[in-house]
This record gives structure tokens, sequence and C-alpha cells, in this order.
């Protein structure tokens, strides 16, 4: 054997591990996600909470994550992204911990933003650092396989955050993660070698950061707040001072963001519209699906859990090959394809009620999985595809805050109409009624949004 064929195994040998690594700490945090989800209602009935501050339980998070998540790209093209990642999943593993120990819904709340603000380092190096191992050939199977993993954890969380929730306690969900989690620091700490600073030397800009922390958090957290007075206070300060976060970020010599990659790469700007769009039409799917379960149907959180497998279990079949085929062709073509699908089946979802049967609700979840899974992987390999090795991390970044920034604003919608029709008060046979209509509105108003998402897919007419 020469040394070509030594190097080029020595180097498949690098790639299975990074990517062994980084699948396995994402399947462990979108486990936490979706289990966390199936586990709202004991939270609920444990700490008295409204059905609005049981949405604070997951809008905490993605909250946090959303804010941090570009900034911690920009920073780790600098640094390294294995120190960044490093550093995320630790505390990450810390935050499960404190979560455990709970007293009210104001401590897990805070405990939950102090998660957020650990899983912004991590999902905001993952893809970066899978990018920048695989090549353009190998590139979409290796991102799909990636994705897959976030798709087995979404799938595994209902299921097993049900049996956990329902025979151990929610708290278990949490507590169970923290020996995997120190398994994936090992193998991090150990296994990765290289450190991934492709822009070291430059100047990280702390202005731009602050100023776009607090644009986003005003904008994301008043938009939480609508109707209210507050809310439109917020959400204006935070279109001012993205504004002046334009205006700065214009005259920065090393910005977080170049917008460059908006003004003149139309394959990077139109996919992250539509990552933005599709993930605001789809992230409140699983919080409406769970209380419509678990309240409007009677089910226990196991046996809800295993119909919302279904959703991700789609999605998980589908990624490596809509991955795969997205180094082939075009990966607009396969992501437009997959938001149709999505605007179909949630205008479906428009017409259930209390006596859907339970069959209807999983068919109609695994289209959701179908329309997703075509989607996620080729638009994300669109936008890793467009850029330069030293702006894999803000590109990761940009990824992640587009999928935080449209989970928050899906949460954000979802709350807004418990509130308007259910009140401030906990959920209970009474407000029963309510919650049916907001489910249904809250569908309705997510495919409306889903169809924008199409427009913005199909915008991009090249690859890059």
């Amino acid at each position: 054997m020469d040394d070509t064929s030594r190097i080029s195994d020595k180097e498949k040998s690098f790639q299975r591990y990074i990517l062994f690594i980084t699948s396995f700490a994402t399947f462990l945090t979108s486990f936490l996600g979706s289990a966390s989800n199936i586990a709202l209602p004991a939270i609920g009935r444990e700490f008295n909470a409204s059905a609005v501050q049981l949405g604070w339980v997951t809008t905490s998070f993605i909250l946090t994550s959303s804010i941090l998540m570009l900034p911690f790209g920009r920073l780790a093209d600098i640094i390294g992204r294995k120190k960044i990642y490093f550093t995320g999943l630790l505390l990450f593993t810390v935050s499960s911990c404190l979560i455990i120990f709970s007293k009210n819904i104001r401590w897990l709340i805070l405990f939950r933003i102090f998660q957020g603000l650990s899983g912004a380092m991590v999902f905001s190096t993952s893809m970066a650092i899978v990018t920048a191992v695989f090549g353009p050939g190998e590139r979409g199977k290796a991102i799909g396989i990636n994705v897959t993993c976030t798709y087995l954890g979404l799938s595994a969380g209902p299921v097993l955050g049900g049996i956990l929730t329902q025979y151990f306690g929610w708290r278990s969900i949490f507590l169970i993660l923290v020996p995997f989690k120190i398994i994936s620091l090992f193998l991090i700490k150990f296994k990765m070698k290289a450190g991934w600073a492709d822009a070291a030397g430059e100047k990280y800009d702390w202005k731009g950061s602050i100023v776009y922390a607090l644009a986003l958090f005003g904008f994301m957290f008043g938009f939480s707040r609508l109707p209210a007075l507050s809310g439109w206070i917020y959400l204006a300060s935070g279109l001012i001072l993205a504004a002046v976060f334009v205006f700065m970020e214009r005259r920065t010599v090393n910005p977080i963001i170049d917008f460059s990659l908006i003004i003149t790469n139309r394959v990077f700007a139109f996919s992250s519209i539509a990552a933005l769009i599709n993930y605001a039409a789809t992230a409140a799917i699983g919080f409406f699906v769970s209380l419509y379960l678990q309240y409007l149907k009677g089910f226990d959180a196991r046996t809800a859990g295993l119909i919302m497998i279904s959703q991700p279990a789609a999605m998980a079949l589908l990624s490596p090959a809509a991955g795969k085929l997205s180094d082939k062709i075009n990966p607009g073509i396969i992501a437009s394809i997959g938001m149709g699908i999505t605007v179909i089946d949630l205008v479906l979802l428009c017409f259930i009620n209390e006596n859907t049967h339970v069959m209807s609700i999983a068919a109609l979840l695994v289209i959701m999985g179908v329309g997703f899974g075509l989607f996620s992987t080729p638009n994300s390999n669109a936008i890793m595809s467009s850029v330069e090795k030293k702006q894999l991390g803000t590109a990761s970044g940009v990824i992640g805050t587009m999928r935080s920034i449209g989970q928050m604003t899906s949460m954000s919608i979802a709350m807004m109409l418990l509130a308007i029709y259910t009140g401030t008060e906990q959920i209970s046979p009474a407000t029963y009624g309510g919650l049916m209509k907001a489910i249904r509105t809250g569908f309705l108003t997510l495919a409306i949004l889903s169809a924008f998402g199409i427009m913005a897919s199909l915008a991009r007419n090249k690859r890059k």
C-alpha cells in the first residue's frame, strides 16, 4: 500500500470518528428536546403551572440559544470549533444536573435558560465541523447522517421520555442523559485532534455581538408577549436595534456576519430564509400534538409518545437518502417538494377535533415527517456548500439561528393562541374547548407561513 492510500485510509478513519462523535452528541440533545415536550403535562401538574408557563419551559431554551448561536459560531471560527463544542457539551451536562433540583417552575425555566446557552455552543459548531471534514462529494451524505441522528433522537424522545415520565418522573429524562454526555465529552477530548480555527487571528466583534443579542431578544421576547402592549414595545425596540446592528456590521472589518453573504450569495440568502420559515411553520406541531393527545384524547405520556414517534421516524428514514441526492442534483428542488408536502399536511391538521381517530393523527404525522425529511438535509447542504471554509462556523450558526428563531416564532404563536383561547389558568376540562380552538387555529396559521416558505425555497435558481 502506498503513502497516498495510507493517508486516504487515515483520513477516512478520522472522518468516521468525527461523524460518530457529532452524531452521537446531536442525538442526545435532540432527544432531550422531544422528551421534555412529552413531560410538560407532568411538569404542569407538579408545579401547578399554566399553559403559558409550560410554553416557557420550551421557549426559554429556544430564546437563549437563538440569541447566542451566531455569536458563538463566529467565535468558534476564530478560537477553534472544538473548544466551543466541548465547552458547550460540558455546560449542557451541568445544566441537565441542575434541572433535576428545580424547586418550582421559575427555577426550571432559569435552568433551561442556562441550558440554552450551552446548546447554542453545541448547535453552532456541530455542522461546521462535519462540513470542514467532508468534501463536497460526500458532504450531503454526511450531513444527512448527522440530521438522521437528530431525528432518531426526536423519535426516541417521545417514547423513552413517556416511559421515563410515567414510571420515574419527569426529572429522570434529564438524569438519564448525564452518563452518555460524559462519554461524548471523553470522545471529543481524545478523538478530535483538530481545532478548526480557520479564521484564527481575526478580531471578534464584541460590540456587534451585544447589539445583535439585544436586538434578537427584543424581537423574539416581544413577539412572545403579543398582543400585550409590552410585546409591541419590545418588538419595536428589537427592530430599531436590528437596524443599528446592520449599520454597524457594514462598517466593521471582521463582523460576526458578513452581509455580503446575504447580498451577493443568492443560495445562502434564500436557503436561510426558507429554513427560518420552515421551522417557524413546524416547530410548534409537537407542542400542540402533545397537548392534544394527553388532554383532549386522554392518553398517558407513554402512549402519546408512541404515537408522536411516527413523525421523526419518517424524517430519520428519508434524511440520508435526501442528503445523498442533494450531492447530485439541485438541493433547492428537493427542499421545495418537502415544503409543499408540509403545507398540505398542515391544512389537513386544521380539521382534527376531539373525535379524530388516533390512526389519522399518526398518518398525518408521518406525512409531516416526509415533508420535513425532504427539506432539512438538502437545505442545510445548500447553505454549508455556498460559503468559504473560514465562514463555516458563521454559516452553521446561521442555520442554527434560523432554526431557533423559527422555533421561537412558532412557539410564540402557540403561546399567544393559548393565552387568547385558554387564558392563564391551568389546563382543565373547563378549558378544553378553548384548547381545541387554539390548536386548530395554530395549524392554520402555520400552514399559511409554510406556503411563504415554498416561495423562498424556489427563489434560489442555482446552486453555487
